[in-house]
């Protein structure tokens, strides 16, 4: 499986000859900016909420590779209105698709769409494919509710917020290691925004320390997982 990030919360998985893209949000982020989204494939598109820095691009990119976009409801709708036609609504719950097996599963944050509109619940993600079973939390603070996913899954990769202020940051999501028994961590939502910029190398260190490993590469970096 190879990851490739794309700043902020935006990223690609590719598994099996699929290709998932998450949280699509590069073209108004300065930190992206060597990113050309024409150049983005894709054959599934995940949405965790509804928020501009998780949607901006989610058009766009839809209708210039036909993926499936996969969204709560009230994203979807709004997907919809936006011309988005290849679209799959789904709430907290598993699924089964050509690629193996999604759950959407909670996620503590808010959702809006950029036109204001109410954006449903928030959720993060475990997808099942090609061999991996992928945790990405989405938006989220630390809860309680993570435990569950220790008693459900043996998790190859965490996809963990560590940029605080909206989110967990790095002492969260050491927390939350612990809650979902995983120790390889995908670092995500963090250093775009001055209120979310945080020391990486003081992040990565107190990973090391519970000998458990941060990796944060660098946008347009791909990495096998």
């Amino acid at each position: 499986m190879k990851f490739t990030y794309y700043g902020q919360s935006c990223f690609l998985l590719e598994a099996d000859g699929k290709k998932f893209l998450f949280d699509p949000f590069i073209s108004p982020n300065p930190l992206a900016s060597a990113v050309d989204i024409k150049t983005i494939e894709a054959d599934y598109i995940l949405v965790s909420h509804g928020h501009g820095d998780h949607v901006a691009d989610l058009a766009t990119i839809a209708k210039q590779t036909g993926a499936l976009v996969i969204a709560m409801p009230e994203v979807a709708d709004w997907a919809g209105k936006q011309g988005v036609e290849n679209i799959h609504q789904m709430n907290y719950g598993p699924a089964n698709f050509d690629f193996g097996k999604l759950r959407m599963v909670w996620a503590t944050h808010s959702s809006s769409m950029p036109d204001g509109s109410y954006g449903g619940n928030p959720a993060g993600f475990v997808l099942e494919t090609g061999g991996k079973v992928i945790y990405y939390a989405g938006d989220t603070s630390l809860n309680l509710d993570m435990k569950i996913l220790a008693d459900l899954y043996k998790l190859d990769y965490a996809i963990l917020p560590i940029g605080g202020n909206f989110t967990m940051d790095a002492d969260d999501a050491l927390i939350a290691t612990r809650y979902i028994a995983c120790d390889k961590v995908i670092g995500v939502h963090y250093n775009t925004f001055p209120v979310i910029k945080i020391d990486t190398e003081d992040a990565q260190a107190k990973f090391s320390r519970e000998n458990k490993s941060l990796l944060l590469p660098a946008i347009g970096e791909t990495i096998e997982l």
